[in-house]
């Protein structure tokens, strides 16, 4: 079956996806800032590249991983596209890696910008923004004056000359300090150093001085967006597996993300069904998931789990398993994304599982009434007021939802004020229009609707192509053609939904129509003054140009118009 837009049910959040194959293969990786938009996009008639309706068609189904930001989307799907190496993707599939930020490990340490870092270097990336990286930098070595080359001239180098770097071959004092300064907006507590900056860009900017407050701002984005591409990797990470939980009622769902090397590597999601215990519902699902697959060193949790399945991971990996609850630091920022993910998971999950309520409920209502199908529902329903605005209208249910682009509003045309004669009108223009028909046609009303609207449909020989049905609100009984009437029980409370339904949405339209006819007339909105009376006036005076020359006196002299409803008709007119 060709996989269509419309039945995927995504998140609009950044992160990446992934096509894959009956097989499971992936056949491509992609990062979005919006997931849904970005997929939606492929199913396009319009692709903007040639390979999308060969990929399109090959692809059974796609996963996605949220992520916290787009900056970390393009870092996870580098990632994804180095280890699964996908047919489709014809970027990025080169081996090389992105650069990283490097404080080297020597008695004056440096930084620098590499793809290759010095051994036992401590390092930060890696980071797709290569300009912000740069700038990142610049800054810390005009702001600290760490070093960036190994110079031990007796006079020093030009760096030290221009004032970027403190020169601790000639002087150490303080160095110490300024190498912690920097490894801590490295780690990513750089908002003191940002508030020091966005003062400095507010003084430039009050003294007008629009240049350095740019250069001031730039500094500040390089920073955020730089400390802001590192969670999806870190150093912190090493070899792990975060479990993600979320719940809702009996529903619950893990979520996995694997990482190793200090990069997550992929996410593996799976439902359960939760007791109201996060602990037994973690340990159920490790118990299960540990024995087909090796644990690793570490492994975040949401909550704690028993010594007996502690010790069953240690033998099962052969080692030590750490098994952490992170409350601060990289390791609750991996935690976190795995919640999130589960979060994710478990609306589109429950939205599924309330689909199949909805379908539930469809197929115990057309057992109920022995009918093969009630997967599309019609129902009419009609409103007036004193004959005043005469309208009716139709929605439609399918699978049980609301099919809200069906729904149709009509105004009543003829001089008809019963409700059984309007609404063979407003069927009967219906008609005319369809091409397909409902399992059920349902209408609010008795017996004596049922025999009209079957009669409509004998005239336009559809008699045996649309079941109808009549709902009357009185006991909620269920008129049918050659069947007794049916009270209805919880059963059939898909069909009380779709009658309600058309109630809320005719009345209102009436509500719109009649507000409208006020703003036209002024009398209708004049409290105690009926359709009747209203008719009684315009013969009294000769028309609307008599009651505007009429006085309140004069108002008062009409039969069944006392004094205050006089005096309102007045003020109403004037």
């Amino acid at each position: 079956m060709a996989l269509k837009s419309q039945n995927l049910d995504l998140p609009r959040e950044p992160g990446v996806y992934l096509f894959k194959n009956k097989s499971k293969k992936v056949l491509y990786v992609g990062k979005a800032t919006d997931i849904k938009s970005r997929v939606k996009s492929y199913f396009s008639s319009n692709p903007d590249r040639l390979m999308i309706p060969k990929l399109v068609q090959n692809t059974e189904t796609i996963d996605y991983i949220v992520t916290i930001n787009p900056d970390e989307a393009l870092i996870l799907e580098r990632e994804l596209i180095r280890k699964h190496k996908p047919r489709y993707n014809s970027r990025l599939k080169d081996d090389k890696s992105y650069p990283l930020i490097v404080l080297t490990n020597e008695e004056f340490p440096r930084i620098m910008y590499t793809r290759n870092p010095p051994e036992g270097s401590r390092v930060w990336g890696p980071f797709p923004n290569v300009g912000a990286a740069k700038k990142l930098i610049q800054l810390l070595r005009k702001q600290f004056g760490i070093r960036d080359k190994d110079c031990r001239g007796k006079d020093g180098c030009l760096s030290m000359q221009i004032g970027l770097c403190k020169g601790p071959c000639l002087d150490p004092d303080n160095y110490e300090n300024i190498v912690k300064i920097v490894t801590n907006v490295l780690d990513g507590k750089g908002i003191q150093i940002i508030g020091e900056l966005t003062k400095e860009m507010d003084k430039f900017s009050e003294n007008r001085e629009y240049e350095n407050a740019a250069n001031q701002r730039d500094l500040i984005r390089a920073i955020q967006s730089t400390i802001s591409q590192r969670i999806i990797t870190s150093r912190f990470y090493r070899e792990c597996d975060a479990i993600g939980f979320a719940s809702r009622g009996n529903l619950g769902i893990v979520t996995i993300l694997h990482a190793k090397k200090g990069i997550v590597q992929g996410q593996q999601t799976w439902p359960l069904i939760h007791r109201g215990d996060v602990e037994d519902s973690i340990c159920r699902f490790l118990s299960e998931y540990y024995s087909t697959n090796v644990p690793p060193p570490l492994i975040l949790l949401p909550c704690n789990i028993s010594g007996f399945l502690s010790d069953w991971l240690l033998k099962r990996r052969g080692s030590k398993v750490e098994l952490r609850i992170p409350k601060k630091g990289k390791l609750t920022e991996l935690k976190d994304l795995a919640d999130k993910n589960a979060k994710i998971k478990l609306k589109k999950e429950f939205m599924s599982s309330f689909g199949s309520l909805e379908k539930r409920a469809l197929n115990e209502c057309a057992n109920y009434l022995e009918m093969e199908s009630l997967d599309h529902i019609v129902c009419f329903d009609m409103s007036q007021l004193q004959g005043d605005v005469r309208v009716g209208a139709c929605i439609s249910l399918k699978s049980g939802r609301p099919e809200k682009s069906e729904y149709r509003k009509f105004n009543v045309r003829g001089e008809q004020l019963d409700d059984i004669h309007m609404m063979i009108e407003v069927i009967s223009r219906w008609l005319k229009k369809q091409k397909k028909w409902p399992d059920l046609l349902l209408i609010d009303g008795g017996k004596t609707h049922l025999d009209y609207i079957f009669n409509l449909l004998k005239e336009h020989n559809l008699e045996n192509k649309i079941l109808i049905a009549a709902l009357a609100k009185k006991e909620e009984t269920l008129f049918r053609l050659n069947k007794e009437p049916l009270i209805l029980d919880k059963r059939g409370r898909a069909l009380i939904f779709a009658r309600d339904e058309a109630h809320r949405f005719v009345n209102q339209f009436h509500r719109k129509s009649r507000q409208k006819n006020i703003l036209k007339d002024p009398l209708e909105s004049i409290d105690g003054l009926g359709a009747k009376k209203i008719q009684t006036l315009l013969r009294f005076f000769g028309g609307r140009q008599g009651l505007l020359r009429a006085s309140v006196e004069d108002f008062c002299s009409v039969p069944g118009i006392g004094k205050s409803l006089a005096k309102r008709i007045y003020d109403g007119l004037n």
